[in-house]
């Protein structure tokens, strides 16, 4: 039996329950991009905006995620000048690729996912405070994965 991994699996089921669900779902792991490689892949980049960047440029994860939602698993591995350009997401509800002058609005739901205590993260200055409130809005805690192996293991 495959046991569903809980965070990913409740973000997913509130996405198919809500007015969203016929737009995309897009999971991110955090802390499995690169730090040099995270920032033009969420926000994407334009033509030419680096060395070995497509001709045509590329959309974001967020684009992508447009009118739908995006799970960002493991946000407290984002590194610092990310968490400043995804704060500005959820305030503006725009974006800006890497290397462009142009604009492009969003709406997209987004839920975050993490297993560190972000406050105590923010406090040590490897969080930022403002991004912290922005997220934490409605909190949920799950209970381990070890937890859920043994639920599952009774079946």
């Amino acid at each position: 039996m495959v046991i569903p991994e809980p965070k990913e699996g409740l973000a997913q089921s509130i996405h198919n329950a809500s007015q969203r669900a016929q737009e995309p779902f897009i999971s991110v792991n955090c802390a499995s991009l690169p730090p040099n490689l995270i920032e033009s892949e969420l926000f994407g980049y334009a033509e030419g905006a680096f060395t070995g960047a497509r001709k045509s440029g590329k959309r974001g994860l967020f684009e992508l995620a447009h009118k739908g939602t995006i799970f960002l698993d493991e946000i407290g591995e984002m590194p610092l000048a990310v968490q400043s350009r995804l704060l500005r997401v959820l305030q503006e509800r725009e974006i800006m690729r890497i290397g462009d002058d142009k604009i492009v609005p969003l709406d997209i739901r987004v839920i975050c996912a993490t297993n560190k205590d972000l406050l105590k993260l923010s406090q040590a200055g490897k969080f930022r405070f403002d991004l912290y409130y922005r997220i934490n809005v409605l909190k949920l805690q799950l209970p381990s994965e070890r937890a859920m192996r043994r639920y599952y293991a009774d079946f």
